[in-house]
């Protein structure tokens, strides 16, 4: 095992909609097994949601996945080591973004979004992202009701349930951050050789179907590389949430374990 392969830094990036507390319980169960956690906000995004909501910075309608990518690898850049990345939707395709800039010993990717060039044809994909992307809303900011985070996010939970993370975690967003995802900046090399890489997917996720992350997974090329894809059934898309969690979680501190 390298000295590399050692390193016990992690960096949590949460995706759309969300925020750093959004991995809270997933930090206190990796620091439990000796890791140094920390979780960056996408700009715009630091705060409590219920504030964020109630005050919302035009300006965050203008941030790209460009800018996040910048925040993010000002923030990598300023540890004492290279770290493990672990995002989630938007956050799983920066962290593929990333790798391929390797900023990373290696990356799990829970649910993530598709670098540009693929896609899904499902009627669920596009009833949830294309309300996000709509050109004609300019650089409005984004913030769909519970209605529509229940059938994105939370499909295999109830009512209740979603009530409860969509209070607690629910935050404003910028379409542009998607929308710049689509071109070149969500590009990835798959020719390309890369650190190992963990593809998770929820079995009844609406915006990422299980057929989107495989597609994302078979995409890579190099037959030297490290990765795996890995699926649970009966999760939706917030399945780094919704009861349960812990088994993903084990499950992803075991492939690192293994490495």
């Amino acid at each position: 095992m390298t000295e590399e392969a050692k390193n016990k830094t992690i960096v949590f990036i949460h995706g759309l909609y969300m925020n750093p507390g959004s991995w809270d319980s997933w930090i206190d169960f990796f620091q439990k097994k000796g890791y140094s956690c920390h979780a960056p906000a996408y700009p715009y995004h630091q705060g409590k949601p219920e504030v964020l909501r109630k005050n919302i910075d035009p300006e965050l309608g203008k941030v790209t996945f460009g800018d996040v990518l910048a925040r993010l690898l000002e923030f990598i850049d300023e540890l004492p080591e290279k770290p493990v990345l672990i995002g989630h939707s938007m956050g799983g395709l920066l962290v593929q973004k990333l790798i391929e800039m390797e900023k990373g010993q290696a990356g799990i990717c829970i649910a993530p979004a598709p670098p540009t060039g693929v896609f899904s044809f499902k009627w669920s994909f596009f009833k949830v992202n294309l309300p996000v992307v709509n050109p004609l809303k300019g650089d409005s900011v984004s913030l769909p009701d519970i209605k529509w985070f229940h059938y994105a996010f939370c499909n295999t939970m109830s009512m209740e349930q979603t009530r409860i993370e969509y209070d607690r975690h629910f935050v404003p967003e910028s379409r542009n951050i998607p929308r710049s995802s689509t071109k070149s900046e969500g590009k990835i090399d798959f020719s390309k050789p890369h650190k190992p890489l963990l593809f998770i997917s929820g079995e009844k996720d609406h915006i990422i179907p299980a057929s989107l992350n495989r597609k994302i997974f078979n995409s890579y090329k190099d037959k030297n590389s490290i990765r795996e894809l890995k699926l649970f059934k009966g999760r939706c898309h917030l399945t780094c949430r919704q009861e349960g969690w812990e088994g993903v979680a084990l499950y992803c501190s075991e492939w690192l374990a293994k490495l």
